[in-house]
Formats: C-alpha cells, sequence, structure tokens
C-alpha cells in the first residue's frame, strides 16, 4: 500500500492537538496516521528559536511551507549532470549503489 504525505489540514490539526496538550497517540487517531508519523512530523517540522523561546513549538503552516520547499528542492543527480553521467556509467559496468556511494566519496564527489 502506497503512502500519501500530510496536508495542511492535518499539520493544522496536530497543531491544535498540541496547543491542547494531547497525547500523539490521540493526535495519530484523530488524523488516522501511524504515531511514529505523527512523532517524525513534529521532531522534524518543530520551530525553535534560541532568542525567543516562547515562540518555539510546531506551526502547522510553517510545517506545510518546509515540507513544500523540501519537496521542490532538486536532487543531486538533477543538479549535477557529470555527477549522473558517472554513476550510470558505474551502475552500467556493474557496480552497486554501495560502491559507487563509497568510491564516490572517497574522490570527494560525493
Amino acid at each position: 500500500m502506497g503512502h500519501t504525505e500530510l496536508g495542511l489540514r492535518e499539520r493544522r490539526t496536530i497543531e491544535d492537538m498540541l496547543n491542547a496538550k494531547m497525547s500523539v497517540d490521540e493526535i495519530a487517531a484523530e488524523i488516522c496516521r501511524q504515531r511514529s508519523t505523527v512523532f517524525r512530523e513534529i521532531k522534524r517540522n518543530r520551530y525553535i528559536d534560541d532568542e525567543l523561546p516562547k515562540l518555539n513549538g510546531y506551526y502547522g503552516v510553517t510545517a506545510q511551507r518546509s515540507a513544500v520547499d523540501r519537496r521542490a528542492r532538486r536532487r543531486k543527480l538533477v543538479r549535477f549532470i557529470e555527477l549522473r553521467d558517472a554513476v550510470i556509467k558505474q551502475l552500467k559496468a556493474g557496480w552497486s549503489p554501495e560502491q559507487i556511494a563509497s568510491r564516490l566519496k572517497f574522490d570527494g564527489q560525493a
């Protein structure tokens, strides 16, 4: 079964329920998601400001914006044509992805 990404409505529900001091289990049940998904979402998109700790917390709209920005970021093999060509060449030569990754790190290309 495939997965679906969290949407703004779910992120706002997470925010509201966290503000109401509800548990992650209750939040997960409310939005019909695994508790690990909710934990990961909160950890990944928590706002932390050392200068203004009163603003620390989870904000659904900010989390949604961050998620959209991450999805829009182009991956390394799309941005660097030479790197992509080198990876394809090594794959065709029978190298495993692990071997390619190790070699690229060794060569300082990764």
